[in-house]
Formats: structure tokens, sequence, C-alpha cells
């Protein structure tokens, strides 16, 4: 998938569940786009992995963990246990999230999102290095 199919998919998918009516202020917009990042920031922060689905059977706020044997998981079959969840969840997960409100936003917005893609790119090619800061 192309950038701007991304942008074109993202955005009819919100459109077409309602979040474009009535459209959302442009701040309220990006601090969803936060929100997301936030979001990986957690679960990073509790240590859970990329991608895990809740398990249905047990603590809801436990992944289950393909990697713990003692899990609902089948182990090396964990597409077909009968209480994962369908939803995933994960750092990675958030990260999707946040690209996909972007390329929404993008799509309501009329921006080309890939044609300033390769052009932010571009120029950054050309800064110094680490742009003269420590971080």
């Amino acid at each position: 998938m192309t950038i701007s199919e991304l942008v074109t998919r993202a955005h009819d998918n919100a459109v077409k569940h309602g979040f474009w009516n009535p459209a959302p202020a442009f701040g309220t917009s990006i601090a969803l786009i936060h929100s997301e990042l936030s979001e990986a920031l957690e679960e990073e922060r509790a240590g859970r992995p990329n991608f895990w689905f809740h398990c249905l059977e047990g603590d809801p706020s436990l992944p289950c963990d393909p990697t713990d044997e003692t899990d609902c998981f089948q182990f090396g079959h964990e597409d077909r246990c009968q209480h994962r969840g369908k939803k995933p969840e994960g750092v990675a997960v958030e990260l999707a999230d946040a690209v996909i409100r972007i390329a929404d936003l993008c799509g309501h917005l009329g921006i080309d999102l890939e044609s300033a893609i390769d052009l932010k790119m571009a120029y950054n090619e050309t800064r110094p290095f680490k742009h003269g800061k420590r971080f």
C-alpha cells in the first residue's frame, strides 16, 4: 500500500464510521493523534509485547503472550486460541493508530502526505549531524 492509498483508506473508513460527522476541530484531531502516542508509551512502560491480544479468560488486563506456555494460547498455534480477543494491542499497534489518524486527517484536509514526506525527507538528508543539537 502506498502512503496515498493509506490516506484514502484511513479517511474513507473514518468517514464511513461517523468520525467526521460533525468534523472535529483541528486541535481535537491533533490531540487524538497525540493520545495514540501516549498509549504507545504506556504499553512500553507496562513492558508489554509490541503485538498482543487480551486473553478473554482470566485477568483481562494481562496480555496473552505467546512466549509464555502457561498462558491460554495454544503455544505455537496462538492464532487458533479460543480465548484470544480480536483487538490487537501493543506499542506497534498504538504507533499504527497514530499513523492512521494522521493519514485520516490528511485525507480530510486534502494534504498529499506522500509528497510532503518525500519533500521533508529530502530536506532532512541535507541537515547537519543531529541538526546541531545534543539529542
